[in-house]
């Protein structure tokens, strides 16, 4: 039968509840408040939740929305209280929520819920990407998404300082609402058709690696910028650049002021360290349940070693590595001899040789830089394009003379 989860603070209600339903056949967790709740969500995803909304530590509410932004509401949940009003069953629908049982709760309404929300065919929907909510035990993610809210409350235009490949992308979901258009302004060849902003009326706009556009896409972001408030958009900027380099590359002052008026700092993989193991589960978590890959886990010793090892390439290597990982894992458990990498200790091997020819070596690391990034972006032409700094037909060009082929099938994404 099915595996259910009853989270309700109060030992009776959570006892007889899980009585009804073994009897029924199910299978039964149970937690007393919002913290045992995530725990069980994030080992395994429960066939359904019966999830009471006044609790001691987070309210059933704000549980419910905080799975919804980390794009774990993938199965269906009815909410229970005793001191309920219609506001609050509208609200939790409106989040997703399927049903709403009043307390004291009879024996024939419990299992008619149950029944519906198990017979009930989930929508087909695009899985939504991570968010900085998806990782609650981080102290620094969470100030940083706390910081990020507020900042946009009062601007349309925030920049963050980090890398492109490092938290950017991850942080401007996080102000993605459900449902709203997203346009990656990096993807878009020539000028800025204003019939494309109107169409994301209401949505995010993301750009990263400002700091290598050319002087007509700095016109076009100057464009894009004057029409956020008509379209009613907000712009996240990923930039790894100071605003005095900007002016000294060339940029006109006016740009570089609407860029640099919000900006908000935010913490590389390094400074992340401690919260690794945390950050890479949830990582995992995510791409079982959106059926990217079969079900997994990482062994302690393995999350140790994932843990030491310096992420040159930021969050987009790290989230790559755990996807190839858990696609070529033969058990459930992902071991250390299966994770492959040196100890802290050891310095990783290079096939490049320095009794070489200068010719060969340089060949050698462009065909390993080259393979890195095109698998960092899924080989996204435009995005490697922008991350080596070269115009398309050098690129390209390049590409086959290493024998490596990128792909033009994600284009747009």
């Amino acid at each position: 039968m099915a595996k259910l989860l009853i989270v309700d603070d109060e030992i009776g209600i959570r006892e007889l509840l899980s009585e009804i339903l073994r009897d029924e056949g199910h299978d039964v967790e149970l937690a007393e408040d919002a913290a045992a709740a995530r725990a069980v969500r994030n080992a395994s995803c429960p066939d359904m939740v019966l999830l009471d909304i006044w609790m001691p530590d987070t309210d059933g509410i704000t549980l419910l929305k905080e799975w919804a932004a980390a794009g774990q509401l993938t199965m269906p949940v009815v909410m229970m209280s005793g001191h309920g009003t219609i506001d609050t069953a509208v609200e939790a629908t409106r989040i997703g929520a399927i049903d709403y049982l009043e307390k004291p709760i009879s024996l024939q309404k419990l299992l008619s819920a149950v029944k519906r929300g198990l017979q009930r065919t989930p929508p087909v929907i695009a899985p939504m990407p991570l968010t900085l909510a998806a990782f609650p035990d981080s102290a620094p993610l969470r100030d940083l998404n706390r910081r990020l809210r507020l900042a946009a409350e009062h601007a349309r235009v925030i920049l963050l300082r980090t890398s492109p490949d490092h938290l950017g992308e991850l942080a401007a979901h996080s102000l993605q609402s459900p449902g709203a258009p997203w346009l990656d302004l990096g993807t878009l060849n020539g000028a800025v058709d204003p019939a494309r902003l109107a169409s994301h009326h209401g949505g995010q706009l993301y750009l990263a690696g400002p700091e290598r556009l050319l002087r007509p896409q700095q016109k076009n972001l100057a464009f894009v910028l004057e029409r956020l408030e008509r379209y009613n958009l907000k712009l996240i900027v990923a930039c790894n650049a100071s605003r005095e380099e900007l002016l000294a590359a060339g940029w006109e002052a006016a740009l570089v002021d609407a860029l640099f008026a919000h900006v908000l700092n935010v913490p590389t993989l390094t400074e992340l360290r401690d919260d690794l193991p945390e950050i890479i589960c949830r990582i995992l978590r995510h791409l079982v349940d959106t059926k990217e890959v079969p079900p997994h886990r990482f062994s302690p010793a393995a999350l140790t070693q994932l843990r030491r090892r310096d992420w040159h390439g930021g969050y987009g290597e790290l989230a790559a590595t755990i996807r190839n990982l858990a696609l070529a894992a033969s058990e459930e458990e992902i071991t250390l001899p299966e994770i492959g990498l040196p100890s802290a200790a050891e310095p990783p091997s290079s096939p490049i040789s320095f009794d070489q020819p200068l010719r060969e070596a340089r060949e050698i690391f462009e065909r390993m830089y080259f393979e890195h990034h095109l698998r960092l972006e899924k080989g996204n032409m435009t995005r490697l394009a922008q991350k080596t700094g070269l115009e398309r037909t050098h690129l390209y060009r390049k590409l086959k003379q290493l024998g490596l082929h990128g792909g033009r099938r994600r284009e747009e994404s």
